[in-house]
């Protein structure tokens, strides 16, 4: 598998995940690379009527995630630690969070996410360590080339 199937079988995995049903998000994945995108919804809001920080974490972390296993064509990774900073609200228009490997080694990658609204304000920073998992790629829902029976 090229490196180009191999990042668009990611974005496949993604997309199939169940969780991303609610936020149909965009994933684009490049070496080391990943970049996601969600329209903010109301349902994405706590109480007081701005997204809430679950959201900021589930974008950097998928970022910083696929940016890592875009690095990785046989394992699933896992994110191994995330740390989260929160530094301005939102209650509109986008998210869009751009992830990057920062440093690897054997058994670990490091990797960055920043993510933005729609005026390129930096709405939150993370970063996270990530390991090789016991699962194989080609196990992962979605990640294999999908099956299609012609009628």
């Amino acid at each position: 598998m090229s490196p180009e199937q191999h990042f668009r079988a990611l974005e496949r995995m993604y997309r199939a995940a169940p969780i991303n049903a609610f936020y149909q998000p965009e994933i684009e994945v490049s070496e080391a690379q990943a970049r996601i995108r969600i329209a903010v919804s109301p349902a994405h809001f706590h109480a007081a009527g701005a997204v809430h920080g679950s959201v900021y974490f589930k974008m950097l972390d998928d970022a910083a995630y696929f940016a890592a296993n875009s690095l990785v064509e046989d394992r699933f990774v896992l994110t191994s630690s995330f740390t989260t900073y929160l530094t301005r609200p939102i209650n509109g228009g986008h998210i869009e969070a751009t992830g990057e490997v920062v440093h690897r080694s054997r058994s670990q990658f490091i990797a960055e996410a920043v993510a933005r609204n729609d005026a390129g304000q930096v709405i939150a920073r993370g970063n996270g360590i990530f390991v090789r998992g016991p699962t194989e790629l080609q196990q992962a829902m979605g990640y294999a080339e999908p099956v299609t029976s012609e009628t």
